[in-house]
């Protein structure tokens, strides 16, 4: 299977000056941007998922999702869904028709539950469908949404099948993602979803079986309960939908996701709250049952949120998920304290940086008040001297000239984070040069023409070609990933520096032992991530199911780490390898999205090495314009725990 990936951190290499040299070759790309993975499943897997279609996403050398507003992210939607409404599947029997608020008898949680997060005001149950060709998916969908509500407190998921009477009332809110076209749901699930006062929100498909079918008295109690009918409902996908409306801000929604959105048959507007708008290209096709130019994504009537589609096909930083991101307040903290945080990271800070370079940079922020991090690199590799005449070079941080810098920006408000341990792999060129900054340390990555398989691999990687990632490397081991992390904190320790407390993954990939590894050194990584087939079911990780995810705030992912964001991405000046290139007005614009979501932090990246200083004074001012107030990464888990 192919899949747009991320692939961020630090990997725009022109980026890495040697000498005034930047490699042509080396490209921005980000997590669920411009790199395309390659899985190792079967073939029949691999043409299913490319028959999908996965265009190219757009994103910055760090950062995942920073591009092309309509980049696609590397997890597809579900098959496009029967014409006509809704039918309900075989065997169907209506849900009782129950009082809500009645007391329902609480059961144990499945053994097979997955729970994660740390303790907070609220907790989340997340219910996922598991059957049919793409069941696969729901498993990746349940993480992203997990992984979200952990900035609430501690999660639970587990496959929808395995639902036990009474579940909903331990949870202040049960989220249930339908990426299965009738899905067998339990009959106890959707009985205690009529039947509980605790909030409810249901993602996606079936929710026609809580109604049964038109004009029944199932269908009368629920709309009469609701002031809507699933049950004539239509999924509307005639329509070109690329934007949703949610806060008075315009999110974008790939148009590459085939399988629609349930357009809700509001029955009795009144009783119903619409929380965010599907926009038409024009006058919207007849089966969304409006006469204008959008229709309801996302409703809420009394404790039940309905979401028209599933929010994590098809990311990019400017999607609906970010709508998404910011609707679980309501259910989860309605009274949580709004507050925009902005955050900065120098990046590629390497023992061959510039040591004048990063003092600009710093004073410019401590002249602004402005506290911010430096990614750095603690060891400089070039094993086949590719930046110096043929020669390997090797360069620590003790006896570097940027020591000093670093120590002054650290006095001017700096965080030293560590950027693995020399961002590059072996001796290999992967996919650029093998020298540090410019390649992958803990995923493999090849060159293509096609961003399709079969692949054609070739080095040099030029500027036309995609960005393959492959999978694991060779070698690869949670012992592997832990040693790399361990070497690299000692280089900082050599050279008299303060060792990090927090950690950023090169190029935001690796796998799920790298990120075990890891993790027992830093208990936080500031950046995007991987996550995998089997990592809630149990079972083997299946590299070719890839889910990756940025977040508009902090989290406690599923890996028990604690996650800064970083969601905005970097400056990229020109097209680099099928990522268009990136203003800081696109930065600023990725902002402005963000002040929807209650709680948002607009986090970006830039290289002081070879991006303008202009630049940065340019997003300080515009973040700032917009209201954020800048926050260490330090500062932002102090006081979100």
């Amino acid at each position: 299977m192919t899949q747009n990936v991320p692939i961020g951190a630090s990997r725009r290499v022109p980026g890495r000056l040697v000498g005034g040299r930047r490699h042509p070759a080396v490209i921005a790309a980000g997590l669920l941007g411009a790199a395309v993975l390659t899985s190792v499943l079967a073939p029949s897997a691999a043409v299913a998922a490319n028959s999908l279609g996965h265009p190219p996403a757009s994103t910055g050398s760090d950062g995942v999702l920073a591009g092309d507003p309509n980049a696609t992210g590397e997890l597809p939607s579900p098959p496009k869904p029967q014409s006509g409404l809704p039918s309900q599947p075989a065997g169907y029997q209506p849900p009782a028709r129950v009082k809500t608020g009645d007391t329902l008898t609480r059961a144990a949680t499945p053994a097979q539950a997955k729970t994660w997060g740390a303790a907070g005001a609220a907790t989340a149950l997340v219910l996922y469908d598991t059957t049919n060709t793409y069941g696969w998916l729901g498993e990746l969908y349940a993480i992203g949404a997990g992984n979200l509500a952990t900035h609430f407190g501690r999660v639970t998921a587990e496959p929808v099948v395995d639902y036990q009477a009474g579940q909903v009332n331990d949870y202040t809110a049960t989220i249930y993602l339908g990426s299965t076209y009738n899905e067998p749901l339990p009959s106890s699930f959707r009985n205690d979803v009529l039947s509980t006062s605790k909030q409810v929100i249901w993602v996606g498909d079936n929710i026609w079986q809580l109604s049964g079918a038109p004009g029944s008295a199932t269908d009368a109690a629920f709309q009469t309960t609701y002031g809507w009918d699933p049950s004539t409902s239509y999924f509307d996908t005639a329509d070109l939908i690329g934007t949703v409306s949610y806060k008075s801000q315009t999110f974008t929604r790939n148009l590459s996701n085939a399988a629609g959105i349930l357009a809700p048959h509001l029955t009795t507007p009144s009783a119903v709250t619409v929380l965010a708008d599907a926009n038409c290209a024009a006058t919207c096709n007849e089966i969304a049952q409006t006469t204008g130019t959008s229709f309801p994504w996302a409703i809420r009537s009394r404790n039940l949120m309905y979401v028209g589609e599933i929010p994590f096909s098809y990311m990019s930083v400017t999607d609906r998920y970010v709508a998404f991101s910011d609707l679980l307040f309501g259910d989860l903290a309605p009274t949580a304290k709004p507050s925009h945080l902005a955050m900065i990271r120098l990046e590629d800070i390497s023992p061959e940086s510039s040591p004048a370079n990063l003092e600009s940079f710093a004073s410019y922020l401590k002249s602004q008040n402005i506290p911010f991090s430096m990614a750095v690199i603690p060891l400089y590799e070039d094993p086949n001297g590719y930046y110096n005449n043929g020669t390997p070079m090797t360069q620590g941080l003790a006896g570097s000239p940027i020591v000093p810098a670093i120590r002054t920006a650290i006095n001017d408000g700096g965080t030293i984070v560590q950027h693995g341990y020399t961002h590059q792999y072996s001796n290999l060129d992967n996919p650029f040069t093998g020298v540090t900054a410019d390649d992958f340390e803990f995923y493999r990555a090849q060159c293509a023409p096609t961003d399709t398989a079969p692949f054609t691999f070739q080095a040099p990687c030029p500027n036309s070609d995609y960005v393959i990632e492959t999978g694991p490397v060779s070698g690869d081991s949670q012992l592997w990933a832990t040693t790399r992390a361990l070497l690299g904190r000692t280089q900082f320790t050599l050279a008299g520096l303060p060792s990090p407390a927090i950690w950023t993954t090169p190029h935001y990939a690796a796998s799920a032992a790298d990120y075990a590894g890891i993790d027992t050194q830093y208990s936080a990584r500031y950046e995007q991530e991987l996550f995998f087939g089997g990592q809630l079911t149990g079972g083997a990780i299946n590299y070719g199911h890839v889910f990756g995810q940025f977040f508009p705030y902090e989290v406690h992912d599923l890996y028990g780490t604690t996650i800064v964001p970083e969601n905005l991405g970097d400056y990229e000046p020109a097209e680099l390898n099928n990522n268009p290139p990136r203003t800081a007005q696109d930065i600023l614009d990725e902002a402005q999205r963000n002040t929807a979501v209650t709680q948002g932090v607009a986090s970006f990246f830039i290289h002081p090495d070879y991006d303008p200083l202009p630049v940065l004074q340019q997003i300080v001012q515009g973040l700032i314009a917009e209201g954020y107030t800048f926050v260490s990464p330090q500062t932002l888990i102090a006081d979100n725990g």
